[in-house]
């Protein structure tokens, strides 16, 4: 039924994108293969960088694989740490947030040189995001080094 949806959206103009995210029905790297495999080429992919590495899914490897069928992407970091520390305490999505999961690249372990590398020649959106609490985190501040280290990353010729 999805696909049947995208193909009557995408010939009005709009393409469907799905968002896999963590507390979804589509999370895991078997849950987003399992999506792609079940629907036609006219269902995209957000890519998610860090609900991927959250779910503890390869972001470069899904860039890799599904690459002419990612539309948009989403880039935030992860903090390694608190990542461990949410998986092994068995936190809820909404605690790890709170707890300061997700950062912004360049602050966390999500190496986006090699997934932009997977993303080459992508030229659509990248939104950058941070989904931290801004009681403990400035968002401007925050913005402003995540714009800084993705400007560094493409600049790198990564994407063309």
């Amino acid at each position: 039924k999805l696909t049947t949806v995208a193909e009557a959206t995408l010939a009005e103009g709009v393409r469907l994108v799905y968002h896999h995210h963590m507390g979804t029905v589509v999370q895991s790297g078997q849950d987003i293969a399992a999506l792609m495999a079940a629907t036609g080429p006219a269902v995209h992919l957000v890519l998610d960088t860090g609900a991927a590495v959250f779910a503890g899914v390869d972001p470069t490897a899904l860039a890799t694989q599904y690459r002419e069928r990612i539309s948009h992407v989403h880039a935030k970091d992860v903090r390694r740490e608190v990542c461990l520390h949410a998986r092994e305490s068995d936190w809820s999505f909404l605690r790890a947030v709170l707890e300061g999961v997700f950062t912004v690249p360049g602050d966390g372990m999500i190496d986006y040189v090699s997934v932009f590398r997977g993303l080459r020649g992508y030229s659509g959106w990248i939104v950058l995001e941070a989904e931290q609490d801004p009681k403990k985190a400035n968002p401007l501040k925050c913005a402003t080094a995540g714009y800084g280290a993705l400007t560094r990353f493409l600049a790198k010729g990564l994407i063309r």
